[in-house]
């Protein structure tokens, strides 16, 4: 499945619910279910910097593609991080680097995060884009 392909499955997903701060409380629901990062990457390495909270970004490579997996310890944060981890792994780093994802503004989502939220973001984005860019030949 393509990122283009990903993204319209998750924007379907979450289209089906009307209210957007209920959509951001199912995207947070989704994370809650999902089981922490381990302490050991919790580490000033992971960490993404540019978010008021704290928030940890993993990057890894497995035959070719992009995995990653984040943590936060705000729970919208962490819906959001999760997100955007789910969105990008397994995608090529080609892919990844070239993708600007749109669901957040495709589902109205953005219009209910602060701008410091948003900047938060963009900062996963970077380090997601970042990661992906070191793996490319």
């Amino acid at each position: 499945m393509t990122l283009a392909e990903k993204q319209q499955q998750l924007v379907a997903d979450y289209a089906i619910i009307d209210d957007p701060q209920e959509r951001l409380a199912a995207v947070v629901d989704r994370a809650r279910r999902r089981p922490p990062l381990p302490t050991t990457d919790r580490t000033e390495a992971n960490r993404v910097k540019g978010c008021v909270s704290l928030a940890w970004l993993v990057g890894e490579v497995r035959d070719g593609r992009c995995h990653f997996r984040g943590d936060a310890d705000s729970p919208l944060v962490r819906g959001l991080l999760v997100l955007l981890c789910d969105f990008y792994s397994g995608a090529t780093p080609a892919e990844v680097t070239a993708t600007e994802p749109s669901l957040l503004e495709q589902l109205g989502l953005d219009r209910n995060l602060s701008p410091t939220r948003l900047n938060g973001l963009r900062s996963v984005r970077a380090r997601i884009r970042d990661f992906a860019a070191g793996q490319l030949p």
